[in-house]
Parts: structure tokens; sequence; C-alpha cells
């Protein structure tokens, strides 16, 4: 699944990075990259070791739940 269209980056790729960051920041720096739209911060922040959520559920929590169903 991608977490951040406009840097083209999967949530592998940010779960492998969050795994040795402390904040949403240190993450992208981890990428070489920051974000752009802010979309992705949520779901990326979810990512960081002790916030308890997937990427998907992240994801699915910015969504509406008629869009959900």
């Amino acid at each position: 699944m991608y977490v951040c269209i406009c840097n083209g980056l999967t949530e592998r790729r940010v779960r492998e990075a969050a795994a040795g960051a402390r904040s949403v920041s240190g993450v992208y720096r981890a990428l070489g990259t920051r974000p752009q739209c802010g979309k992705c911060i949520d779901c990326v922040r979810a990512m960081l070791p002790g916030c308890g959520s997937t990427g998907a559920e992240a994801a699915n929590a910015a969504v509406p739940a008629s869009i959900r169903a």
C-alpha cells in the first residue's frame, strides 16, 4: 500500500524508516524526503514505534465511513 503518493512511499519503506525514528520528521529524513501535501502525516505517525496502529488502520480512519463501506 502506498502511504505517501507525493513521494511514492510504500508502507514497507515507511515502516523500515519508522523503526529507527522517533518522529514523523525523522522518518522523512531517513527516507531522504519531506511531506508535500501532508495527507500522509497521520498514517506515518501511526507507524512510529509505540503508536499501536497499522498504516491501513490509520489510512481508513482518515476516510469517512460512508466511503469505506
